[in-house]
């Protein structure tokens, strides 16, 4: 399984009308066609949101910390693949696909253990055909410019 740490960032407009940042993982095809990753966790994580629907300063410094600590946790242990970030609106969402819940909630919980508690909300659904992630890359996606 080869990892990619490539993504690409969008500006989207929330359903309030209020800016949410897109920001999608690039080039995990391998985890996408293996058929293993069959289900999509959403961790979403309501804030106290300045005016613009941004999180304020402390918020969004732990959302990094929280984000590098995930992405961390799961290119050791390839259980999970975390393919989107939203972040706007008064909330910060992470989207993972899964081959394995329990083994995923553990790695989840020892990558956030020596952080503060994250209010957080998680759903799991079976999302074989990775059906989120194709509907935020063909609205979303920005080619690299390399590319």
């Amino acid at each position: 399984m080869k990892y990619t740490d490539k993504w690409w960032s969008y500006p989207a407009v929330g359903e309030s009308g209020r800016t949410i940042i897109v920001t999608g993982r690039d080039r995990i095809e391998d985890y996408k066609d293996s058929g293993k990753y069959v289900y999509r966790i959403d961790v979403c994580w309501e804030y106290n949101s300045l005016p613009d629907g941004m999180p304020e300063d402390d918020d969004a410094t732990l959302m990094e910390e929280a984000t590098d600590a995930l992405i961390e946790a799961f290119k050791k242990d390839r259980v999970a693949v975390m393919t989107g970030i939203y972040t706007g609106d008064g909330k910060r969402d992470w989207v993972f696909y899964t081959k394995n819940l329990k083994i995923f909630s553990i790695v989840f919980n020892n990558a956030l253990e020596s952080l503060p508690t994250i209010p957080i909300v998680i759903d799991a659904e079976e999302d074989a055909d990775w059906e989120e992630y194709t509907h935020m890359r063909e609205e979303t996606y920005v080619p690299d410019e390399e590319e």
